[in-house]
């Protein structure tokens, strides 16, 4: 089952009589707000989930990043507000480059859900492919899905360490944040050593549409990653990371019975540590 699925797919699934529960997870670091987006006009049918608070928990210190995973009880309330139940389709989407809804897919199916997609191309292409929005808010029935975690691999700082080492750690932060030219937001700049970049905006198009298969299976192969290569995944907090997650996915490399592992604190928590070292420059350290 790819984890994607097309504006005019999602159109028929909604027209059918089992239609998708759509959760809508607009979110920029920056802003504006996605909920604010949301009001100006959404999905019929979509509901908001905001990313802060209910797609993550709140800040505790060094340990953690600045988006940990939400606890159990937050997410579980969040997704049955939106009307989810285990054996009900799910489909998330966000406006920017499929990274947010990425993270929404991920938990998802950490928590145990086996049918989620995002949509390819996010709000964007669904308005331009001339599709329906709306203003009005959905109230749906709610729904009975019990979160389950741990159906999703995930490492700490230490095994982040070794799989820089032993597998394949792959970065998803801009070139510049990874070659340590700027850093914005976390304590310091550079990299876990051993780590190699894969920025998240590299996995779609102009367009915001994912790039297929085959350029993104050349894309990491060339990083030396092979269906048996133990691999992993971090970012600034572990939203971004995500899509590495789904890219690989949709590339073939990984399968939903053995995804890759996500580093949730990632360098927000790594660079916390005065004692990790960080690389910087184009190359791995």
């Amino acid at each position: 089952m790819s984890p994607l699925i097309t504006p005019r797919q999602l159109k028929s699934a909604l027209d059918g009589t089992e239609p998708p529960v759509v959760l809508d997870v607009r979110w920029n670091l920056l802003g504006p707000p996605g909920e604010r987006e949301y009001a100006e006009g959404h999905l019929p049918g979509a509901v908001f989930v905001d990313t802060e608070t209910e797609l993550a928990a709140p800040p505790a210190g060094t340990v953690g990043g600045r988006h940990p995973l939400p606890h159990t009880d937050v997410l579980r309330r969040a997704l049955r507000r939106a009307g989810v139940n285990s054996d009900r389709r799910v489909v998330v989407y966000d406006s920017g480059d499929g990274s947010v809804a990425a993270r929404a897919w991920w938990l998802l199916r950490w928590a145990g859900h086996s049918a989620v997609h995002v949509l390819d191309g996010g709000f964007a292409a669904w308005t331009a492919a001339g599709l329906p929005v709306t203003t009005e808010v959905p109230h749906p029935e709610p729904g009975e899905f019990v979160v389950t975690p741990g159906n999703m691999p995930v490492t700490d700082a230490e095994g982040a360490r070794r799989l820089a080492r032993t597998g394949i750690l792959l970065d998803a932060r801009a070139g510049q944040r990874y070659r340590g030219e700027t850093e914005p937001v976390d304590p310091r700049a550079g990299h876990i050593p051993g780590a190699y970049n894969a920025p998240a905006g590299d996995h779609v198009t102009a367009a915001g549409n994912w790039r297929s298969p085959t350029e993104l299976s050349t894309r990491f192969t060339e990083f030396g990653l092979t269906e048996t290569v133990d691999a992993g995944a971090y970012c600034g907090s572990g939203i971004n990371a995500c899509s590495v997650i789904l890219a690989l996915e949709h590339a073939g490399l990984r399968t939903p019975e053995n995804p890759a592992a996500l580093y949730p604190g990632s360098w927000s928590e790594w660079s916390a540590d005065p004692h990790r070292p960080a690389a910087t420059g184009a190359w791995p350290g």
